[in-house]
């Protein structure tokens, strides 16, 4: 069965994108077949996997219908990682969509019409906000994993969004999850981020993935490269931690 998860929060720059890039790639390298939908009008999971924004056949047409999945998915660099482009005009369909009846579940249709059956797992890369194309991100999805930084205001965004998901669980998807919590730009050396730790494990127990994402220099340079970590410097800890996340994914 294909898992579908959606990766998010509601506030930018805290490791959200980054982790659709390599925890994607980190699955695929243990010979599983992995599609990410770029659904963020950034396109940075696009950029930073050595792909140009799509011009037509992309998100914005997979979701409208005008394209199947086969024709808007595109290889990546690493094997069995596949992706489906975004691009900037995305924020222009969070605009059309306003307008339209059954909106929320206008991603969730076009899956459901796909045949994903030789996809182990669905990464989704939401917009850093709740809008529509975050809610038709978790309608779409079994379960969502939601990216905590290592910072004083992050468990009080993260109480908001768990709310939001409860929600949409209630209203429109009754299968979805918190599939787990990831700490980003986690720095052991710090008193701040420890705190963050020890309250993120109080709060949220089994929900919190045990592996911790660092601060780590190679983290932030693979993306002007276009590559995964994975490919950019495979020895970094970087590398090292999102294959322990990939790991734990997988035994979920």
């Amino acid at each position: 069965m294909t898992r579908i998860l959606a990766v998010a929060n509601q506030k930018g720059g805290v490791g959200k994108t980054t982790t659709v890039i390599n925890l994607g790639a980190s699955i695929a390298v243990h010979d599983k077949e992995v599609l990410v939908i770029d659904l963020d009008p950034q396109a940075n999971a696009t950029s930073g996997l050595g792909n140009e924004e799509a011009d037509k056949k992309g998100i914005h047409s997979f979701i409208s219908g005008e394209n199947t999945l086969e024709e808007c998915t595109v290889k990546t660099e690493v094997e069995g990682l596949s992706l489906i482009p975004g691009a900037r005009h995305l924020a222009g369909t969070e605009i059309e969509l306003a307008t339209q009846d059954q909106r929320e579940f206008f991603l969730a249709q076009a899956l459901s019409e796909s045949d994903l059956s030789r996809y182990d797992y669905v990464l989704i890369d939401c917009p850093p906000s709740l809008g529509l194309l975050t809610i038709n991100a978790l309608v779409a999805a079994h379960g969502v994993i939601l990216t905590v930084q290592s910072e004083y205001y992050a468990l009080e965004g993260l109480s908001h969004l768990m709310e939001t998901v409860k929600r949409i669980k209630a209203h429109w998807n009754k299968d979805l999850s918190i599939f787990g919590v990831v700490l980003t730009m986690y720095d052991k050396r710090l008193k701040l981020s420890r705190e963050v730790e020890f309250s993120a494990e109080k709060y949220l127990g089994k929900s919190l993935f045990k592996t911790r994402i660092p601060r780590n220099v190679r983290l932030s340079e693979a993306p002007s490269h276009g590559k995964p970590v994975i490919l950019y410097d495979a020895y970094s800890s970087g590398a090292k931690s999102y294959m322990s996340l990939a790991r734990e994914v997988m035994s979920r």
